[in-house]
């Protein structure tokens, strides 16, 4: 096990990215924007290395939390520096630190504008990404879950599309909207509890009124942040006018918060409040499936059918969740992971050819098979795993999420799999409308393949894709323990509360 405070130095180590790109890069000559994207890219490079490390030493036997570090930070109120990683937690550190350095290196030409601005705006995401995950104290995980809204807000609306002042308002006033509901949440659990601890709150009893307003108050902040159907309108907009590498990280880490939060807070410490309102998560995770997947089949923007698609796997994510068991939880972060490697890499490809044609309108291209035949390949690979395709990263968290589901309620585990169908539909629309018919179009013509740039972004995620996909226990091992004991904390606090209230009810 590491002895040093490893997670904090994977935490705020872009941080000095920022500081040294503030320091040495001034002015505004091609040298100096060199200079920049290089800090850039190897302080995410490094920050990757750490969290490899932070995987390399976590224990997947032990189900709670590793690597932990205390310290005291506003003592008299009981608020801690408390960091601390489990299995539920640590993939998605490795996610944030393994797609940051693959978004520089896709902003390396297309950005040229306040390049020095972009690149702190992004490292100062990956602190408050990474930190969020690790946060064990819940003034300190708030602070970081709603510090990633400044860096993104300023992404999106300055470095964006033709409307990328409207995206970014509107994702941040809805985002914040329920997040200041939560804040009102976490304030009644300090008021009951004493302490902002987020391993002690988990072990508190509440009673099961207050549970109800609590997990709706949480419910607020973490369906805006899926995001779950119908509070998903900013999703579509924000994409469309975000940067690539914004997109990227939007779909990549930013919406996996709203699942995290709900693994971590909901589940565990509101379990009668999450066996009373389950159903309702279930009715909208399954409308999100099919209806968001129809809405992608009438898209003429590729960006907003990849956004709509997104909210749709999302919904897959919530259905496994609250199915409340090992193969439906496990398969749910699967999925998120999956997704945030898969989702990320499509928009990838949609700013490749936006790089150089500078439209997305699917009905503009076609025909690319024949001069960009790499593209093509890498397309349809992408494609493929996002359709669910077995030997993809996309098939199993699927797969494990339909059988969990299935074991509690087939008529929901029937839905969400018409889902799968429907979303095949959409893709292979998609990459047909793209990369298939008549190259006639001269500016579709004239556009070049891959550069070796572009295919040293795609590399890593290919191999991910099918990393996760042929050997995905490389994965579930590391989940496995803390699942088992998420779900068993359920059931514990559940027949407490229960055998309490004077009530008999079977585990579910």
């Amino acid at each position: 096990m590491a002895s040093w405070p490893i997670l904090s130095f994977a935490t705020f180590l872009p941080l000095v990215g920022v500081a040294l790109i503030l320091l040495f890069c001034r002015g505004n000559t091609p040298d100096v924007q060199r200079n920049v994207r290089y800090i850039a890219l190897w302080t995410t490079l490094v920050t990757f290395v750490l969290t490899l490390l932070v995987w390399a030493n976590f224990d997947p036997r032990n189900p709670g939390y590793q690597m932990v570090e205390k310290a005291g930070w506003i003592p008299e109120f009981g608020i801690n520096y408390h960091m601390g990683v489990d299995g539920i937690s640590v993939l998605f550190v490795v996610l944030a630190g393994f797609l940051m350095p693959l978004c520089i290196l896709a902003s390396w030409e297309s950005v040229q504008v306040r390049l020095k601005e972009y690149m702190i705006a992004f490292l100062a995401l990956e602190t408050l990404m990474i930190g969020m995950f690790c946060a064990l104290d819940f003034v300190l995980f708030y602070m970081f879950f709603e510090g990633v809204l400044i860096p993104m807000f300023l992404i999106i609306g300055i470095w964006g599309g033709p409307r990328r002042v409207y995206a970014a308002f509107k994702f941040f006033l809805y985002t914040l909207l329920g997040s200041v509901l939560m804040l009102l949440a976490i304030l009644a659990m300090y008021y009951v509890a004493g302490t902002t601890d987020i391993p002690t709150i988990t072990a508190t009893q509440f009673p099961r009124n207050m549970q109800l307003w609590l997990w709706l108050a949480f419910f607020a902040s973490f369906a805006v942040k899926v995001p779950m159907w119908p509070v998903h309108t900013w999703l579509p907009d924000a994409h469309v006018e975000a940067p690539t590498a914004g997109s990227v990280i939007l779909a990549g880490v930013l919406l996996k918060m709203g699942g995290y939060g709900f693994l971590r807070f909901n589940i565990p410490i509101l379990p009668e409040a999450t066996e009373y309102f389950a159903p309702l998560i279930y009715t909208l995770s399954v409308v999100a499936v099919i209806y968001t997947s129809l809405v992608a089949l009438a898209q003429e923007d590729m960006k907003k059918l990849i956004a709509y698609s997104s909210v749709a796997h999302m919904g897959f994510v919530t259905i496994g969740m609250f199915a409340l068991n090992q193969q439906g939880i496990e398969g749910s972060v699967f999925q998120m992971l999956s997704h945030g490697v898969v989702s990320g890499a499509l928009f990838l490809c949609v700013g490749v050819v936006y790089d150089r044609l500078h439209t997305r309108e699917i009905a503009r291209y076609g025909g690319l098979v024949k001069n960009m035949p790499k593209y093509a390949v890498v397309f349809l690979f992408m494609t493929m795993a996002s359709v669910g395709l077995p030997g993809t990263a996309g098939f199993v968290g699927e797969f494990l999420v339909l059988m969990g589901v299935f074991r509690d309620n087939t008529w929901v585990a029937a839905l969400a799999a018409t889902g799968m169908v429907l979303g095949a539909a959409y893709a292979l629309w998609l990459y047909r409308r793209v990369v298939y018919g008549k190259l006639t179009k001269p500016d579709v013509k004239a556009m070049f393949d891959m550069t070796p740039r572009e295919i040293a972004v795609f590399v890593p995620l290919i191999i991910v894709v099918l990393w996760m996909g042929i050997y995905p226990s490389s994965f579930l091992n590391v989940t496995s323990a803390s699942v088992e004991q998420l779900i068993q904390t359920y059931q514990t606090k559940l027949a407490a509360s229960h055998a309490a209230s004077g009530v008999s009810v079977a585990a579910r």
